[in-house]
């Protein structure tokens, strides 16, 4: 068993009331290596059928972001874990310093940051033919600008020499036709992990970004993964737990001197 040195390091991580999605995923991981946990989300509401939420696919997937982190706090309870939950907008700069000064009171340090909120436009606008500017607006400022704020509270917070920054990019950010905005949003967010990360590196912070493939967060049904999984090399789709077991990774004793990075965890999708 693989000893992180985790325990007792507190973990704020965004994007955490989908019981199937990475953060959510990532809040158990980090409890069980005896990490408390600060989760932040917030509500999203699309419509979808209610009588069709208990199968994979969009409907799922709706249902679980218009709610709230019950699931979630059920099984940290299970695990005895120390956690806080708020509910939250990062896109909003007020907001986000009331999320630091509330872990700040709680817990009194911050040591580790997840950047996983992000935001897309389900309505097919993010095509160059019908972009908006309500669409690259409103993916900007949770993806870029939330992203941001949440990593100059962390810098602004940051207590000792011991700092992990873990940022949530996409595989196919550097070409994402049919979706320009969200992955031209995420191509910048790995461009601010490499740049930040110089940044702070005199903090003993490291920066880091993690770039999933199509990974089962609910929202693949059987037809979208029979048509998604040819064009995965290792032939199955990504895990949230896959993805949570890098983070681990990066936000361990062991990767010290590695920052700067974009991995990809994508069974080789989009190389």
């Amino acid at each position: 068993m693989i000893d992180y040195g985790l325990k007792d390091k507190v973990v704020l991580i965004t994007g955490t009331n989908n019981p199937q999605g990475i953060g959510a995923t990532t809040a158990l991981a980090f409890a069980r290596e005896g990490a408390k946990v600060v989760m932040v989300y917030k509500r999203v509401f699309r419509p979808f059928d209610p009588s069709k939420t208990a199968h994979n696919g969009v409907d799922r997937y709706y249902h679980a972001n218009a709610g709230g982190t019950d699931e979630v706090e059920a099984e940290l309870k299970k695990l005895g874990a120390d956690y806080l939950v708020m509910e939250s907008d990062i896109a909003d700069e007020a907001a986000v310093e009331a999320i630091y000064t509330a872990a700040m009171e709680r817990y009194g340090k911050v040591d580790i940051l997840v950047n996983n909120a992000a935001t897309d436009d389900e309505n097919g606008l993010d095509t160059i033919e019908h972009i908006t500017r309500q669409v690259i607006d409103d993916t900007f400022a949770v993806n870029v600008r939330g992203s941001i704020l949440m990593m100059r509270e962390f810098v602004r917070h940051r207590t000792g020499g011991y700092g992990r920054i873990i940022n949530l990019s996409t595989d196919a950010a550097q070409v994402f036709a049919g979706q320009i905005t969200y992955g031209a949003s995420k191509a910048t967010l790995e461009a601010l992990t490499r740049s930040i990360a110089l940044e702070v590196a005199p903090y003993g912070i490291t920066v880091n970004c993690v770039a999933p493939g199509p990974t089962q967060t609910g929202w693949i049904d059987e037809a979208l993964e029979e048509a998604v999984i040819p064009l995965i090399p290792m032939g199955q789709l990504i895990q949230p737990e896959d993805i949570a077991d890098t983070i681990l990774f990066l936000a361990s004793k062991q990767t010290r001197m590695l920052t700067g990075q974009v991995i990809k965890v994508s069974g080789g999708h989009a190389l």
